[in-house]
């Protein structure tokens, strides 16, 4: 059978991003990110060990095409010598681990060496971990259910079209690679989605298929570009505004959505002054009330005197249509808007899904923690970090 990942270029565009900005500014950097489950799922994962060893193995002999090179050297955003690094670079098979738990249930997967030779495993192994997954359920039924959802949510979107118009259009993107049924369904939704609603429909995260469908990539930062400044040597109270300017001075106004979440938001927006309000373009919403989340960027946008109506609020935390048109009516005539749509997209075929992650727990030999607005997102094993993050940015437990 042919390995879940056959191109490095299926995965999202912000690991690309980041990868790039710590290849530049911290290539030198130690990390470690780990796999966990965070639900039940509906037969133990420890049952998929060998088949998650030989797909890694098959990642591992990947390397990058010459027209795959060619589509990432040709985004604006991305430099010549990043593309002469990934002309060159393979996964080391011996920077990554896979067992089953001590309880014989669960999977244990490590990856551990330096962080540009190990930060791009994460989405690669929870699309392997995922497909491996559903290849145990019945897979025509799944498809048969999964048509049917996806015509009731092209039927619904052409309802939602008859409503009253906003100051601003509502856009909707694709975050679905970490989560998706598998990678053939992938291509078949993002196909119908791009033929049937193309004006909602605006772009995907995964690149490869952004690439292959005429798709705009979509993407900037995610949590471990922010959390591992926490290990980078500036002051732990400052090493948002530390991790925020290196990204100004490595994009330098383009890929300008910042992610507000890995404190909080009330403690990014302590960090996020005149400067930063005025150079990025907006604000994602990953955890906590995306309401509460919402009114507080736009009374912060008020606050400096800049107007929210040339900004965007980007919404991708467990998101269906009804959740986002619902966001849709309650902002889009305050600020721009966006959606990006995950497992609701990918994976929306009857069966339940896993909640799977592969998250950075350390870097240079230090934890690292993320204080999220939602408890259930939160992650750190070192309880006494954790404890000083909340007492240095003023987070009660």
């Amino acid at each position: 059978m042919q390995p879940v990942i056959t191109s490095l270029l299926d995965t999202d565009l912000y690991k690309f991003t980041m990868w790039q900005a710590m290849l530049h500014r911290h290539p030198q950097t130690q990390a470690e990110y780990t796999f966990v489950c965070r639900n039940a799922p509906a037969y133990p994962l420890a049952e998929l060990l060998t088949e998650v060893n030989r797909e890694l193995d098959a990642l591992c002999s990947l390397s990058f095409r010459p027209g795959e090179l060619a589509y990432l050297g040709g985004l604006r955003f991305i430099r010549s010598d990043f593309v002469d690094f990934l002309r060159i670079f393979r996964f080391q098979r011996d920077f990554i681990s896979a067992r089953a738990a001590a309880d014989g249930k669960g999977l244990e997967i490590v990856a551990k060496g330096p962080q540009v030779h190990v930060m791009a495993f994460e989405i690669f192994v929870l699309a392997i971990v995922n497909e491996l997954y559903f290849r145990r359920f019945d897979r025509r039924e799944a498809w048969v259910e999964g048509r049917k959802r996806l015509a009731a949510k092209i039927e619904r979107l052409r309802e939602f079209e008859r409503e009253p118009k906003r100051l601003n259009p509502f856009e909707f993107f694709d975050f679905g690679v970490r989560r998706r049924f598998s990678a053939e369904w992938h291509r078949e939704v993002l196909t119908i989605l791009k033929r049937e609603v193309p004006q909602f429909f605006k772009g995907a995260s995964d690149v490869l298929y952004a690439r292959d469908l005429g798709l705009v990539p979509i993407g900037t930062m995610a949590h471990e570009y922010l959390q591992t400044f926490q290990t980078l040597g500036v002051r732990l109270r400052d090493f948002q505004r530390a991790a925020l300017e290196a990204w100004v001075q490595e994009y330098r106004g383009d890929l300008g959505t910042a992610l507000t979440d890995v404190v909080g938001m009330d403690a990014f927006l302590a960090d996020f002054d005149l400067y930063f309000a005025k150079l990025f373009d907006g604000l994602r919403h990953d955890s906590g009330d995306p309401y509460v989340w919402g009114e507080k960027a736009l009374a912060h946008y008020e606050k400096l005197r800049i107007d929210a109506k040339t900004k965007r609020l980007v919404f991708s935390d467990g998101l269906d249509l009804e959740k986002s048109f619902a966001l849709y009516r309650h902002f889009a005539d305050r600020t721009m808007v966006g959606f990006g749509i995950g497992t609701n997209l990918t994976n929306d075929m009857g069966l339940k899904t896993l909640h799977i992650v592969m998250k950075l727990t350390q870097a240079n030999g230090q934890p690292v923690a993320k204080l999220s607005d939602s408890p259930g997102k939160l992650l750190c094993d070192d309880e006494t970090f954790l404890a000083y993050l909340r007492q240095v940015f003023n987070v009660p437990a």
